[in-house]
């Protein structure tokens, strides 16, 4: 009896352990699996996180490089704007000392030397460098923008003198007749110099043929001297 009770004892006991052991068993193996269900999520979560630090990092160097690329493009635009205005600053300077053709409205002055049948002093009968100077210096006077004589620009340095018979400018040697080209207002230049009194009714009296035109475009060859300064300096 005593020997029955001890085996059902045991055998209880026996239950009793090995239900405890399949307790303890799934226990464990369920622990296992929320710890690994834990840490896979805590390995994404890191990874998710590098990447979008990745991605601002990227995000924050293209506006800086945008913002680079907006100044470069505003200093190239300046700079393009700066040449621009300086390549029009050289044209009219050009232009005013004389390196360009130009055309436009003004007049056309012809002094021709006198008939070689006309009586008297054969020299009070031909055009002189004076002539020339008288003119082109009225012609100054009323607003001319760009004179030539036979084709030679009128600038700064340029000389008329008297060689013999004939005359030079810029020079190159010259004779009658003499067309004197004047780009300016017309009308202006036109009423200075065929004025009452003036330089031209002044050698039509001493007979030299003279002709005065209107034009509403007169075209005139640049200068194709040098300029050449012995004195003056530019001041620092």
């Amino acid at each position: 009896m005593n020997k029955l009770k001890i085996g059902v004892l045991l055998g209880i006991m026996c239950m009793l352990l090995t239900i405890g052991i399949a307790v303890q068993i799934k226990t464990v193996n369920d622990s296992s699996t929320g710890v690994g269900k834990t840490k896979t999520e805590n390995e994404l979560r890191d990874s998710v996180l590098r990447w979008k630090e990745k991605y601002e990092d990227l995000y924050r160097e293209e506006a800086k490089q945008e913002e680079q690329l907006e100044k470069l493009r505003e200093q190239a635009s300046n700079q393009d704007t700066d040449a621009v205005n300086l390549s029009g600053e050289l044209q009219k300077a050009n232009t005013l000392l004389g390196f360009h053709d130009v055309s436009g409205q003004g007049i056309i002055i012809t002094l021709k030397d006198a008939e070689a049948s006309t009586v008297g002093n054969a020299t009070n009968f031909v055009v002189h460098d004076g002539d020339l100077l008288e003119v082109v210096n009225a012609l100054k006077t009323a607003g001319a923008e760009a004179i030539s004589i036979n084709e030679q620009r009128i600038v700064n340095p340029t000389e008329i003198s008297c060689a013999g018979n004939i005359i030079k400018i810029n020079g190159e040697k010259i004779g009658s007749p003499f067309k004197i080209k004047a780009i300016g207002l017309t009308e202006k230049l036109y009423g200075a110099l065929t004025m009452p009194g003036g330089y031209l009714e002044l050698l039509e009296d001493a007979s030299v043929q003279v002709k005065v035109e209107k034009s509403d475009k007169i075209t005139i060859p640049k200068y194709n001297g040098i300029y050449h300064f012995q004195y003056a300096e530019n001041v620092e």
